[in-house]
């Protein structure tokens, strides 16, 4: 354990209540709390983790393991549980009572606390992690309260990594401390003294390499910035945005798509189409900046493809002036389209000239049939050049070590003798880890051409996808990328770009070359192995080909360029100019022997140095958690030598998201430390003054002027408010607040409803997203009608969110005629076909607490026993007065609501009164009066029910 860990620790333990630690990422939070679980004794109680991520689990029980086996007298039983919904409850109870360290949801814990399965006083403490997301209405805070209400030695540690995220909104981190109850904040910064003279004692040896970025990439990035910048500029006219948060540096960051949409929320349906496709442009251009330094040319161009296939006209950022630059430039990584004329390869300067000329020669090309003009289709594959970076770093890697080895310097070298020699390397995500592996396998070239071949099939594949409109026009409709124009300058003539017809039958005829190829290969090796082993076969059509026998090797990299005349369709030849650079570089590298290398994705969040326990690191994606889990590693690891390489695109906006990270993180620390030196903090905020089901709002919603003529203003004793809630609504934040409001929350498990308020009021609860799902699958429309069965006031709860606007639509899209598509339609005819529902439009949870409040003032407090039984099948048959499913004779009551005179007003009183219709046809005018509220209804059925029927003579 490293020494700021323990004055962590110390801190925590001297208040008793607990508190909320905010820490940099990367810290070792994971250790940190293994070594507090090391302090618990099950004499105490048992203590609950919640909010842990399945990775965070893992890391956190797996330093526990280590650090009981590495005590001499430690007690391997104690080992932490997990309670999950396959447990019984007999089974969680015995948990509780054991006193042991349990991993539990917090949908599993409130419902055993509101049921009383768990005894409170059982419970030494909580520790909660990933703080920044809990809220007052947040589940979490609901369980907290419970149990400081009823256990006054209870303590609370929540812990969280994201400092950034404790500063969004207003005074997060003094709310997020009121609803946990606790009065200490604890701020743990990379520069705070203690971590920093740790970290700094032994560092780690870095080696800062900067990759110069090749001609076109910069090109790429200049002008998605460009584009960026353009997009900000036109959502600043909106004025409806904090201008300070709209830079390119915050764009850079995945939360600033979230800032901008958190603004915009409440406002978002008064906004135009173009504001709110900018604030989805701005995302899709971080995601082009992103994928820029981490994938390959021919990857981009496959991503660059889709957009142009999926976003289309609705885009705005296609339209900027400097967006073709960015498809131009991703083609050129790839491949360069042009003419030779006579045999000799004439590929024009600019894109631009080259399309003019073959517009203007469009015509001769038609009528001529010699082969002096042909199409070429050259391969460029330009590969990553962090790719080159990263092999010859790996050779020098193994150089160093052979030379130390030869000296007798290998345990010197190694520090303590029982490193492995593994070189890790940190990569973002899994695609990147797999292409690396495969790259340092196979060779970097091989790899580009694999990737290659994949594009040109898919455009096969999508060419062979049956077209919607046959009749679609050839010639390009408008301007703009998609059509087919690049934007000009002012004075000049458009003209016509890449992606014009003569390129585009290059393209497929280079595919269906392709596709050929490999046909001819796979049969050929069909042929091979029956020669060899009596009839294999080879199995799939990809990579597989490529690795048995060197012809589909030399196929791939050794076919000289006066072989590759291919057929191109309507085109009248077309010339495949292969790549066939560095090939002797290549196959000199992989002749050179590499160390071992293992790959690890950043984005699985798994912390395996200290399983690999690696000599070098490389991060081939560098990232400010990443750097501190290396510093934090070296620091518990003294006499370990490590080595560690950052590969960083040198004037990038990689280097730029890096140094921003840092600041953006120093910055929230200093906001924090501010904020702490003017927090508010009440006396009572440890919870000690919170009664027996107590809560932080007044109980009582009945005005002080209904009783003040009782008595001479006193009070009357109240009773209880309870409301039945579903199982499955705990999912929701809604119980938390009714409880805030002074109600009893009884979970059971129904099948009719989500809120039973009243013996006559069942609440079926709607989100806006959850509403169109159920509409869409026809759900929503069996609820009412079971709703409608069964309960005299049935309520349909349309709930939207409070930062986020109050409608389903702008009013300039809610059109006059009823259409299947439209919701307000949809909710028009569930009316109609449902009269007696009712529908409730909440504005946020806390008006849905009001709304239920009122609701109940003036009902009895509904029965939980036969709240459970509504609706569900029984096994021993009819029981007289029971609300079962199998009661109630369905096809009866749809018969009797279609007699004259039975409306929807007086239908259950009939059935109330009489037990049959056999019994309903036998009953005197008076009594059907009675029941039916009047003579006239009454006369009406009964002239219906004693018509003869007509007989034919």
């Amino acid at each position: 354990m490293v020494q700021f860990h323990e004055h962590i620790i110390t801190e925590l333990l001297e208040d008793s209540n607990g508190g909320l630690v905010v820490t940099s990422s990367g810290l070792g939070l994971h250790k940190l709390i293994s070594s507090l679980f090391l302090l618990h004794h099950h004499s105490q109680g048992c203590l609950l983790v919640l909010s842990a991520t399945p990775p965070q689990k893992i890391s956190i029980l797996r330093n526990y393991e280590n650090d009981i086996q590495s005590q001499i007298s430690g007690e391997v039983s104690n080992l932490p549980s997990e309670i999950t919904s396959d447990l019984p409850a007999n089974q969680r109870l015995a948990l509780y009572t054991s006193g042991g360290i349990l991993f539990i949801t917090t949908r599993i814990l409130i419902v055993d606390l509101l049921t009383h399965r768990l005894p409170t006083t059982a419970v030494a403490g909580l520790v909660i992690l990933n703080a920044h997301s809990l809220s007052d209405t947040s589940t979490e805070a609901f369980i907290v309260r419970i149990l400081r209400s009823t256990n006054r030695s209870l303590y609370v540690r929540a812990f969280s990594d994201r400092p950034h995220s404790m500063v969004s909104g207003f005074a997060k981190a003094e709310r997020t401390l009121k609803c946990l109850f606790v009065r200490k904040l604890h701020l743990w910064p990379r520069f705070q003294v203690y971590v920093s003279q740790d970290l700094e004692r032994d560092p780690p040896e870095v080696v800062d390499i900067r990759v110069p970025m090749s001609t076109y990439m910069i090109g790429i990035q200049k002008a998605v910035i460009e584009v960026m910048d353009a997009c900000l500029k036109e959502m600043r006219k909106t004025n409806k945005v904090d201008v300070e948060d709209l830079t390119v540096e915050n764009g850079l960051f995945k939360s600033f798509d979230e800032i901008v949409k958190r603004q915009l929320d409440p406002i978002w349906h008064t906004l135009g189409k173009r504001t709110k496709q900018l604030v989805s442009d701005l995302k899709t251009l971080r995601k082009l900046l992103d994928y820029l330094v981490r994938y390959d040319a021919v990857t981009y161009l496959k991503y660059l493809d889709s957009l142009r296939a999926s976003e289309s006209f609705r885009s705005v950022w296609i339209f900027a002036e400097s967006s073709y630059k960015i498809f131009e430039y991703a083609k050129k990584r790839v491949y360069h389209f042009g003419r030779t004329d006579s045999g000799k390869l004439g590929l024009s300067k600019t894109v631009s000239t080259k399309k003019r000329k073959l517009n203007d020669n469009k015509k001769d090309e038609d009528q001529s049939t010699s082969t002096e003009t042909r199409i070429v289709l050259e391969e460029v594959l330009e590969e990553p050049p962090k790719w080159k970076v990263l092999l010859d770093v790996l050779v020098e890697i193994q150089e160093e070590r052979d030379k130390h080895a030869l000296s007798g310097e290998e345990k010197d070298h190694l520090g303590d003798g029982d490193d492995n020699g593994i070189v890790l390397v940190a990569c973002k995500d899994e695609y990147s880890c797999m292409q690396l592996e495969d790259c340092i396998t196979n060779g970097s070239q091989k790899v580009m051409r694999e990737e290659w071949e994949k594009y040109l099939l898919s455009k096969v594949q999508l060419q062979a996808l049956p077209k919607r409109n046959a009749k679609k026009a050839k010639e390009p409709k408008g301007f703009g990328v998609l059509d087919g124009v690049v934007a000009s300058a002012p004075g000049k003539k458009a003209e016509i770009s890449s992606i014009s017809k003569q390129e585009h039958d290059a393209l497929l005829a280079a595919a269906s070359e392709v596709s050929k190829r490999i046909n001819k290969d796979i049969v050929g090796q069909d042929d091979n192995q029956k020669h060899v082993d009596g009839g294999g076969s080879v199995k799939g059509k990809g990579k597989g080909k490529k690795k048995k026998g060197s012809a589909g090797e030399k196929t791939n990299n050794d076919v000289a360029p006066e072989d590759d005349a291919m057929e191109g369709g309507c085109l009248n030849e077309v010339f495949l100019r292969k790549h066939n650079q560095g090939l002797n570089a290549e196959s000199s590298r992989e002749m050179k022997k590499l160390p071992p290398v293992v790959f690890y994705a950043l984005e699985s969040d798994k912390k395996i140095l200290d399983i690999l326990k690696p000599s070098t690191i490389i991060a081939y994606h560098p990232d400010i958690a990443f750097v501190r889990e290396v510093e934090m590693y070296k620091a518990e690891n003294p006499p370990r030598k490590a080595k560690v390489y950052f590969l960083f695109y040198e004037d990038s906006t990689e280097v730029q998201k890096f140094e921003a990270s840092v600041r953006r993180e120093n910055g929230a620390f200093e906001s924090l430390i501010r904020q702490k030196s003017l927090m508010m903090i009440p006396v009572d905020q440890d919870g000690r003054c919170l009664g027996l089901d107590s809560s932080n709002e007044p109980q009582s919603v009945i005005p002080q002027n209904l009783i003040t003529r009782k008595a001479g203003g006193r009070r009357e004793a109240e009773k209880e408010m309870q409301v039945i809630v579903d199982m499955r609504e705990f999912m929701s934040t809604l119980p938390n607040v009714l409880h805030q409001k002074g109600m009893r929350i009884m979970p059971v498990t129904l099948e009719v409803g989500d809120y039973i308020l009243s013996p006559l009021i069942c609440v079926e609860r709607k989100s806006i997203s959850d509403l169109f799902g159920s509409f869409a699958s026809g759900r929503l429309y069996h609820q009412v009608e079971m709703m409608s069965r069964y309960y005299r006031i049935p309520v349909l709860l349309i709930e939207f969110s409070q930062d986020k606007s109050f409608s389903f639509q702008s009013a300039s899209e809610i059109g006059d005629d009823v259409t299947p598509n439209s919701i307000i339609s949809k909710l028009s005819l569930l009316v109609l076909h449902f009269p007696r529902l009712r529908i409730i439009w909440s504005r946020s949870l806390h008006a849905t607490a009001e709304i239920f409040a009122s609701l109940k003032s003036n009902q009895d407090e509904p029965d939980e026993v036969k709240a459970i039984r509504v609706g569900v099948p029984s096994e021993e048959g009819v029981i007289e007065n029971d609300v079962r499913a199998e009661n109630y004779n369905t096809s009866a009551v749809e018969m009797l609501r279609r007699l004259p005179g039975v409306t929807d007003s007086n239908y259950r009183a009939i059935m109330d009164g009489c037990k049959s219709l056999a019994e309903l046809a036998m009953l005197p005018m008076e009594r059907l009066a009675e029941l039916m509220g009047g003579q006239k209804a009454a006369k009406m059925l009964r002239e219906f029910l004693d018509a003869k029927y007509p007989t034919l003579l």
